[in-house]
C-alpha cells in the first residue's frame, strides 16, 4: 500500500467508569462516519449478544499470551483473571494510511499505548490523548446510582478508581467536560480536526 498523503490521527480516549464515553463516541461516531474504533482483544467469554470482531476480539488465553510474547500489544492488563489488550495491527496500518482510529481505554493503558506510539518516528504526530471528565463527582455518582443495576459496593468501588483516575488528567494533551453530549461530541470533532490540520501529519505539501 502506498503511503497516504496524510497521516491518520491515533485518537486515545479515556475517563472514568459512567461518566458517558460510550454515549459521547456514539453520537462522534454518527457526526464523523471515517473514523475507526480499535477492537480490543480479551480472554473472557462473550456476553450474550457481544460479537467476536464487534465488541472484542476473543482470544483464548494461549492465543493471547502468544501475541504478549512476540510484542504485538501496544497496551495490555489483566483485569479479575482475564487478559485484556490492544493489538498493534488495529491501529498502526489504518494511521499510515491516513484514517483515524479511536482507543477507548483507561488510563494505564493510555500510558503504555502513547509512549510506545510516541516511540515510533513515523507514528509519534499522529498521537491525542483526550480524557472525558465529569462536570462534578456529584453527578458521576448520580449517572452511576441511575443505571440501577449496581450494588453499593459496586459504587462506591467505582467511584473510589473515579478519583484515582480524575488525579491523571493532566498528563492528557485534552480534557472534555461530559456534560451536553452534543457538545462533548462536538469538542471532540474538533480536536480530531485539529489534529488533522498539524503540518506534523502532512506527508508532504498538500497543495502539489
Amino acid at each position: 500500500m502506498s503511503e497516504a498523503a496524510q497521516l491518520g490521527t491515533a485518537l486515545i480516549f479515556s475517563g472514568p467508569s459512567g461518566v458517558g464515553k460510550s454515549t459521547v463516541c456514539r453520537c462522534v461516531f454518527e457526526q464523523y462516519p471515517g473514523l475507526r474504533f480499535s477492537v480490543s482483544c480479551t480472554t473472557r467469554s462473550p456476553r450474550p449478544g457481544e460479537v467476536d470482531g464487534v465488541h472484542y476480539h476473543f482470544l483464548t488465553r494461549e492465543a493471547f499470551l502468544a501475541h504478549l510474547a512476540a510484542g504485538d500489544f501496544l497496551e495490555h492488563a489483566e483485569v479479575h483473571g482475564n487478559y485484556y489488550g490492544t493489538l498493534q495491527s488495529e491501529l498502526l496500518p489504518h494511521l499510515r494510511g491516513g484514517v483515524d482510529v479511536l482507543l477507548d481505554i483507561d488510563v494505564q493503558g493510555m500510558r503504555q499505548a502513547s509512549g510506545i506510539l510516541r516511540g515510533m518516528a513515523d507514528i509519534a504526530p499522529s498521537v491525542v490523548t483526550v480524557f472525558l471528565a465529569p462536570p462534578s463527582l456529584a453527578v458521576l455518582e448520580q449517572r452511576l446510582r441511575g443505571r440501577g443495576t449496581e450494588s453499593e459496593e459496586t459504587i462506591q468501588r467505582r467511584l473510589g478508581n473515579a478519583r484515582a483516575e480524575l488525579s491523571s488528567w493532566r498528563e492528557y494533551d485534552y480534557i472534555v467536560i461530559s456534560d451536553i453530549v452534543e457538545r462533548s461530541a462536538a469538542d471532540m470533532l474538533a480536536i480530531i480536526r485539529a489534529a488533522r490540520c498539524r503540518t506534523a501529519s502532512q506527508h508532504k505539501e498538500p497543495w502539489l
